[in-house]
């Protein structure tokens, strides 16, 4: 890869400009940070109404992603994990749920959703993703043929999906699933424009679209005391660990936390990897024609789309990492998009393979307590709709550029227009 950068000064991880370049040229700004540097040090970006901070350090590299990950009580998340200023407690509150706690509170937390995750409740909600995808790619079909050959695959079956899938295994009632789409979009906007139009706006703003989540969470927490049912919501209401269930506040913000890496997420890596399959035709030609690849191959969009960039660690002491020294309360972005391009772990990490083995790529966040609890619902949905587009929509073709999300947070596609050919 080329780069386009001359020298690290060059490069500001804080400008949100940045992350307005194209993908390669953000890919070759980290490759440079990898070679030369271990932690580039930068300013915290000015965000309205909350102070400039102390600033933090760069994580570009695999090994120290996952050294920084496998220590929690060195490298702690709990002063805030989604952020990169330290955030008012009420934003932290919103949208940091076990995300943004350390044992023992983190761990507890844990095992009570966890236990509400049981194997049934998986299996009933994999049982509704096989159906729903079939509907919707159906759905995308009739539409193409109702008009041009095409429509944006981001609105018809990558966003609807999983926030159908979420809505339903937590009881949200239909006449509320645009709320949570609409809400869920400004909570992982970044500052994109299109969902923020005024910077000055964006903490008023996402603090409402989180109180919208919240409320609905909540209405719905207090209706399952009185009327329980089958779905998650009153599941994690009435789910106990050590004689302590969660709070209808906690069960709010674990949803708020659902919506994001259960819903936008794997939204992310779809819409990604069907962009992929379109840049490297002869890895879907390979995929379609011997379905036993499925493993490796969503493996291989989750590494290549990495659809959360970055997550918070503080120092909670002094310590050295990798022959540096760093002191209390320092501050660690950990680059996920760039450990999963490193050349020291990744044969040739800019070719999308979907063979790839080993992958041991960090899409689902590093070793240690935070590792995604919902790793594995989210990769099973990717194969379902994979296999799904193969079989109903085999000629399936992009057709445009992808309209990108302009964060630093989430590697998000808004809009990709595709076609069904024949």
């Amino acid at each position: 890869m080329t780069s386009t950068w001359s020298t690290l000064d060059d490069i500001d991880l804080s400008d949100r400009e940045f992350w307005a370049r194209p993908p390669a040229e953000r890919d070759a700004a980290f490759g440079l940070l990898r070679r030369a540097a271990a932690f580039p040090f930068y300013a915290e970006p000015v965000v309205p109404f909350i102070p400039e901070g102390p600033g933090y350090y760069a994580v570009t590299r695999h090994a120290d992603v996952e050294a920084i990950s496998s220590q929690p009580t060195v490298f702690c998340s709990g002063p805030g994990a989604v952020s990169i200023a330290d955030m008012p407690p009420e934003l932290n509150e919103f949208y940091g749920s076990v995300i943004s706690m350390d044992d023992p509170r983190h761990a507890k937390i844990r095992r009570i959703v966890a236990r509400a995750f049981t194997p049934r409740m998986l299996e009933k909600v994999m049982d509704s993703v096989e159906v729903l995808a079939v509907d919707l790619v159906e759905r995308a079909r009739q539409l193409a043929e109702q008009g041009d050959g095409t429509f944006d695959l981001v609105e018809q079956i990558s966003a609807p999906l999983p926030l159908r899938v979420i809505c339903d295994m937590m009881g949200v009632p239909p006449e509320d699933h645009e709320l949570v789409l609409h809400n869920t979009n400004i909570v992982l906007s970044g500052g994109d424009p299109e969902y923020i139009a005024d910077e000055n706006e964006m903490v008023r703003i996402s603090l409402e679209a989180g109180a919208a989540l919240a409320g609905l969470m909540t209405r719905m927490s207090e209706d399952r005391v009185r009327r329980p049912t089958e779905d998650l919501t009153s599941a994690l209401v009435h789910a106990e660990v050590d004689g302590e269930r969660l709070t209808h506040q906690e069960i709010a913000s674990f949803f708020i936390l659902l919506c994001v890496a259960g819903n936008d997420t794997t939204r992310t890596a779809i819409s990604h990897g069907v962009l992929a399959l379109s840049q490297f035709p002869q890895q879907r030609e390979r995929w379609m024609a011997d379905e036993a690849l499925t493993k490796t191959a969503v493996e291989e969009i989750v590494r290549w789309s990495t659809p959360v960039t970055w997550m918070r660690r503080t120092a909670t002491r002094d310590v050295e990492l990798a022959g540096q020294q760093f002191r209390e309360g320092d501050k660690f972005l950990l680059f996920y998009n760039s450990a999963n391009r490193d050349e020291d772990v990744f044969a040739d990490p800019f070719v999308f393979d979907l063979g790839r083995s080993p992958n041991p790529h960090l899409g689902f966040g590093g070793p240690g307590p935070h590792f995604c609890l919902g790793a594995n619902l989210a990769r099973r949905e990717i194969a379902v709709v994979f296999r799904t587009l193969f079989a109903l929509m085999p000629e399936l073709e992009v057709v445009g550029e992808p309209a990108r999300l302009r964060s630093s947070f989430i590697n998000g596609i808004k809009s990709l227009p595709v076609m069904v050919r024949g």
